[in-house]
């Protein structure tokens, strides 16, 4: 008998045949057989849900997916075995290491919306309206009247040149890279009187946003006397350390004997209308009649805009802070600074309007002596005194620190813009909101003019002199009322709707003066609304400058020169409608008088001369018994 091929020997009857070994997967982890695991006692075994008949086949058939078995290579990976990494969080050490100081400039940059440069039409805007600014501050400074000229060139579509030449006092060689590359540098933070900068931003943010849209640098030429020589600098903005780098410095000829010039280029866009540079410009010479502006526009248009005021404004005064504006920290810190003078001599010196006899009424009512030293007084002790003055009756501050346009300049300098038939100004009395004293103007422009002019003498929109065809009131028109507002003779072009201005226009009942209004809006018909605030410290909303805070005070000085107003204009277009009615109906017995004589001379066979002479005694009743 031959042999079996197989060299194993034969098994026993009845021993277990032990299962061959499946071939391992290439991969990591390899497909186990469809068989029911084994449980083991860290895991339970889950058992798969039965599904019933009543179940479609697509579930029966996902049920019996698991019992196929897949290649290796389609099986998904299996998670790792055990917890993952765990999160690596900083320290204090770690934080310490990652802490440095930020500059204002390095803030401004990447928040320049703040500043106004939130877009190119606005950039542009802003660029003009700082350089402006400084030119009309140095000027009035110095005494000279303004003549400032505005070259805006267009290099590409979206690149622009700004250029301001002004014939001011000009700026000390040291002092320019200064002032047009750092920021918070400047003259007027420190000091309480009306000016248009405030903070010492505007022109070197103006810069900045050049440089970081172009790349290219601010150019100043300037010089201050014909004496000396003419000043060019070339420089751009540190961001980092709020420094300016300057990459030329020259002398150079120029033939002007004094002023300034500031060249930009930026990233921009031109438009006209509302908003624009031509507005700003136009709103401008309203609130300055003592200014010219020589504007070149971008289009190849030349408008100039002369001086209707020969005279410049008076100069203001500045003055120490009124102790009804100030704070208890500032308070504080005065007294701390304040070596070798007693409270009285402190309180004296330091604030406007605070005599002997003021002094000692509220060291009186704060309980401490006049003649302690101010140095050496607490916490407590300053407190005391700081309620001691909100309690006491202190004069209001001087207000030669504030100068207005005036009621006459105002209304000169809306002729020049806007062309109308009725004019009228009030200016209000000083107040004061936080120690800060304020003057409000209002000023308003009703109606067509009567000679029918078709464009102002500015190369204004031209002006419907179309007559109202009710005579009971003014003409119905759907354009609405426009508002112009000015902040220390500046004009602010944005944030309309959160300025105190147009919330003290909106509260206002145009309806009582003649006017059509619809309610929560601005009256309607050919008005225009000018209103202006003057002060050592106006309270703008943000660092751009363009809406006025709702104090309560500032509200309703507003609310009252604009009344005054408005009821000057009610007169007004009441006696219109009166003249214009009672014109219509002299002209009808005017125009029956004539027929009347026909129908007498018939009846009472009267002479041609007679009735004649009847006609023109009739006609001069009328006259007389008819006032207009």
């Amino acid at each position: 008998m031959a042999k079996s091929r197989s060299s194993k020997p034969a098994r026993k009857a009845g021993t277990r045949v032990k299962a061959a070994k499946a071939p391992k997967a290439a991969g990591k982890y390899h497909a186990r057989k469809p068989a029911k695991p084994k449980a083991s006692r860290k895991s339970k075994t889950v058992k798969a849900p039965r599904f019933t008949q009543l179940e479609t086949p697509l579930f029966a058939e996902v049920a019996e997916a698991p019992t196929e078995q897949a290649p290796p290579a389609a099986q998904p990976s299996r998670p790792a075995k055990g917890p993952g990494k765990p999160p690596v969080y900083a320290t204090a050490e770690s934080m310490a290491k990652s802490q440095r100081s930020i500059s204002v400039s390095e803030f401004f940059a990447k928040n320049r919306h703040l500043l106004g440069f939130d877009n190119p039409r606005k950039a542009l805007l802003t660029t003009v309206k700082e350089a402006v600014d400084n030119a009309l501050d140095a000027c009035e400074e110095a005494g000279i009247l303004p003549v400032v000229q505005i070259t805006i060139e267009q290099i590409s579509e979206t690149h622009f040149r700004v250029m301001v030449e002004d014939n001011g006092p000009g700026i000390v060689r040291k002092q320019i890279p200064s002032i047009f590359g750092q920021l918070l540098y400047g003259s007027k933070f420190h000091r309480l009187r009306m000016s248009r900068g405030q903070q010492g931003i505007g022109i070197s943010a103006a810069g900045m946003y050049g440089l970081l849209t172009t790349g290219r640098p601010v150019k100043i030429t300037s010089r201050t006397s014909s004496r000396s020589s003419a000043h060019h600098y070339e420089l751009q903005i540190d961001t980092r350390k709020n420094r300016p780098d300057i990459i030329v410095d020259e002398v150079v000829n120029w033939d002007v004997p004094h002023g300034t010039r500031v060249e930009i280029e930026l990233e921009a866009k031109y438009q006209r209308g509302r908003q624009s540079v031509d507005d700003y410009l136009q709103q401008t010479a309203i609130a300055n009649p003592h200014v010219t502006l020589i504007y070149n526009a971008p289009d190849g248009r030349c408008d100039r805009y002369e001086s209707s005021v020969q005279s410049l404004p008076a100069v203001p005064k500045a003055i120490r802070p009124h102790p009804h504006g100030i704070e208890l920290g500032v308070l504080l810190k005065m007294a701390a600074d304040a070596r070798g003078k007693t409270i009285q001599q402190f309180l004296t010196s330091e604030f406007s309007r605070v005599s002997p006899r003021v002094a000692g009424e509220i060291l009186t009512a704060a309980g401490i002596s006049p003649r302690t030293r101010a140095i050496k007084l607490t916490g407590e002790d300053v407190k005391r005194v700081y309620l001691a003055i909100q309690n006491t009756k202190i004069m209001a501050p001087a207000t030669d620190c504030v100068v207005p346009i005036g009621q006459e300049q105002l209304i000169a300098g809306l002729r020049q813009v806007v062309d109308a038939e009725f004019y009228i100004a009030s200016s209000r009395s000083p107040a004061v909101y936080r120690g800060n004293p304020f003057i409000i103007e209002a000023a308003l422009a009703y109606g067509r003019p009567e000679n029918g002019a078709n464009e102002d003498d500015n190369g204004g929109p031209p002006q419907d002199d179309t007559p109202a065809e009710d005579d009971e009131g003014p003409a119905p028109d759907t354009q609405q009322a426009r508002v112009i507002r000015f902040a220390n003779r500046v004009p602010l072009q944005y944030q309309q709707g959160a300025c105190a201005i147009t919330k003290s226009a909106l509260a206002l009942n145009w309806k009582s003066y003649g006017l059509t209004q619809s309610r929560g809006s601005l009256p309607t018909g050919p008005l225009t609304i000018v209103v202006h605030m003057a002060s050592v410290w106006v309270p703008f909303t943000s660092e751009s400058k363009e809406a006025i805070a709702s104090y309560p005070e500032i509200l309703k000085e507003i609310r009252l020169a604009l009344q005054d107003c408005g009821r000057r204009l009610g007169i007004h277009i009441r006696k219109t409608a009166r003249v214009k009615q009672e014109l219509r109906k002299r002209s009808y017995i005017e125009k029956y008088i004539p027929a009347i004589g026909e129908a007498l001379q018939d009846i009472l066979q009267l002479k041609d001369r007679q009735v004649t002479k009847w006609c023109a005694t009739c006609e001069e009743v009328l006259h007389r018994s008819r006032k207009l």
